[in-house]
């Protein structure tokens, strides 16, 4: 090896580790942060739950995770399907994913009409969209309740024009959790999708239209394969935190509606039995990560697909 070439190995090497020592404070941040405390919930999870909250350390059973599932009698300590906890669950990923099928409805017109704005105007209406991050979730979601209620906008407008004559029962249900989620989270789908539209060559939409296809046609053999990233991405960060919501679901659906983020928050406060919680938890986060393995195999057969 020459001296030219040792010179810029070791100089390679110390640039190397001067970008590890610039990571590790934030690398140290998030491992403090995410993973220590994720690591305290899969402890938790297997642990015997104290007699007034908290765990007994050190003392391990599988009794989280069976709850999760299955529950046991109190009298004849028979074992039976976990009815309440499965339906929450199925509401949760349900809503969760009707959410983002809605977001998308709704989002993706909205991207693509400020895509073709012309280009001093599209900043204006991304200013538009991204008003709803200035203020509260809590804020919004009072918003919402203050629409739908039966003494709200909704129900007065309807018995003002005489459409109804009693209001109509939104609140406390999963169309409220359902109307709330959407609005709080439709921006989230815009954005991802405005950013792939944006780069899209509208070229080949007039290409197509000048093949004379219809424009349902346009829409599907064209624009959607081509804004796929952008959908797949807008529906990931709709998906996953709809899917642990906590402050929509606990005002707009009240006891009876709750999803897995009131679940999970129950068991840790009036429940007082943290095992569950944090297998609950550990569950929601499996959840997610499957919901990413999904986005990351999907992006990366577009990529692949592009390339090709």
């Amino acid at each position: 090896m020459s001296n030219a070439e040792a010179v810029a190995k070791k100089f390679r090497e110390r640039d190397i580790f001067g970008r590890w020592l610039l990571s590790f404070p934030a690398l140290f941040v998030i491992f403090i942060a995410a993973v220590g405390p994720l690591f305290v919930m899969l402890l938790y999870s297997f642990m015997v739950k104290g007699d007034y909250g908290d765990v007994k350390y050190w003392q391990f059973s599988g009794d989280g995770w069976f709850s999760v599932f299955f529950q046991r009698d109190i009298f004849d300590d028979t074992v039976s399907v976990a009815d309440a906890h499965l339906l929450i669950l199925w509401r949760s990923i349900r809503l969760a994913a009707m959410t983002t099928v809605l977001t998308l409805f709704f989002g993706f017109p909205t991207a693509y009409f400020i895509a073709t704005r012309p280009e001093g105007k599209r900043e204006l209406w991304l200013f538009l969209i991204t008003i709803p991050f200035w203020t509260n979730i809590l804020i919004r979601t009072f918003a919402i309740q203050e629409t739908i209620r039966n003494e709200g906008v909704f129900n007065t407008v309807l018995m003002k024009l005489g459409i109804i004559s009693s209001p109509i029962q939104i609140m406390f249900t999963d169309t409220a959790v359902l109307l709330g989620m959407v609005y709080v989270y439709l921006p989230l789908m815009v954005l991802p999708v405005y950013a792939s539209l944006e780069k899209l060559d509208f070229r080949l939409v007039e290409a197509g239209y000048d093949l004379y296809a219809p424009r349902l046609q346009v829409l599907w053999r064209i624009i959607l394969p081509l804004t796929k990233p952008g959908i797949i991405a807008g529906s990931i960060l709709v998906f996953i935190p709809a899917i642990g919501a906590y402050v929509t679901p606990r005002v707009l659906g009240g006891g009876k509606n709750m999803m897995l983020g009131n679940l999970i928050e129950l068991q840790f406060g009036q429940g007082r039995n943290w095992p569950l919680g944090a297998a609950l938890s550990i569950t929601l986060m499996i959840i997610v990560t499957v919901a990413l393995l999904f986005y990351v195999r999907n992006a990366s057969k577009s990529g692949a697909g592009h390339g090709h």
